[in-house]
């Protein structure tokens, strides 16, 4: 907030125009999940060159929700909730999780990955729409300039790759679609819930409460896995984007939803494409183009912008 000038006379001073935001702690966990999602792009990809993908999901998604339920129940403990909350997080928890890892994956593997990138770079769009037509957020003009900067310059950076839009990834790009509104949905639903619920428990209920259904899809899968073929750097894979990406970014990603808001949280999203074009260059050998090059430019100004006053 401006500081108020003192002054040792009757003459009113001016406040200070309005200036940046300064860099809180919230916005330092906010970059941390960017990199954390962007890198598991690369973790995942060198994975499932041993892992099927729904057998991949079940694994990880498994294990996730044990671990949550375990952290839960060491640091907080189980304690009775208002029906009403209950029912929301259990709703939250299939919309968010079974039906997004389901619509995520299915579309995934019905369609290009360019255009998987491109379908999904409107969430923070979405989100923040949502957000504001059910009144949980307000889209102040500069998260609207920002969204502005940042949506473009996630389309510059995933249409580098070639998407090709036609029949026979129509059903893909629909589920696809489908996955980025499950997201913005679980985003601002976990804002509407209050301050009244850690983002621990938050996220661990949700997680438990949407396992089930992705467990169930990729158990045939799992029964079929020849386990003499999977490597060790893959069982590493989904060991780490189970705990890291899964359990430890959902629980931050909550409490910053909780503290600056699901559109202001959404904004940061679209940093997670620069972060993986960056990380499969260094990794992977996949250098970016100048186009990729120009969307980082305008994702980062697309941040900063919606940061002002």
């Amino acid at each position: 907030m401006p500081r108020l000038a003192l002054s040792t006379t009757s003459t009113a001073v001016p406040a200070p125009a309005a200036a940046p935001r300064t860099f809180s702690l919230s916005d330092l966990t906010l970059v941390f999940i960017v990199i954390i999602w962007g890198t598991n792009y690369t973790v995942v990809k060198e994975a499932l060159s041993s892992f099927p993908p729904m057998a991949f999901m079940a694994l990880r998604f498994g294990l996730a929700a044990t671990a949550m339920a375990v952290v839960l129940h060491t640091r907080e403990g189980w304690k009775p909730l208002p029906r009403a909350t209950l029912l929301k997080l259990v709703a939250l928890g299939l919309v968010g999780n079974t039906l997004y890892q389901f619509c995520f994956v299915m579309g995934l593997a019905q369609t290009t990955a360019a255009n998987s990138g491109m379908l999904a770079s409107g969430t923070p769009v979405v989100t923040a729409l949502l957000g504001a037509a059910l009144g949980v957020d307000r889209l102040r003009r500069p998260l609207a300039m920002g969204l502005l900067l940042a949506v473009p310059g996630m389309l510059l950076i995933v249409s580098a790759r070639g998407p090709e839009l036609d029949a026979s990834t129509r059903q893909g790009d629909f589920l696809i679609l489908g996955a980025s509104l499950c997201w913005a949905i679980y985003t601002v639903g976990i804002r509407s819930i209050g301050p009244e619920l850690s983002a621990l428990r938050i996220t661990a209920l949700t997680m438990i409460t949407g396992a089930p259904g992705v467990v169930l899809m990729g158990l045939p899968s799992v029964m079929n896995l020849k386990l003499e073929s999977i490597s060790a750097g893959a069982w590493f894979g989904v060991v780490y984007s189970a705990l890291i990406p899964l359990v430890l970014a959902y629980v931050v990603w909550s409490r910053s939803v909780q503290a600056v808001g699901s559109s202001r949280t959404a904004i940061y999203n679209s940093g997670t494409p620069v972060v993986a074009a960056i990380t499969a260059w260094l990794v992977r050998g996949e250098r970016p183009t100048w186009m990729q090059a120009v969307g980082a430019l305008l994702v980062i100004s697309g941040v900063l912008v919606s940061r002002r006053r």
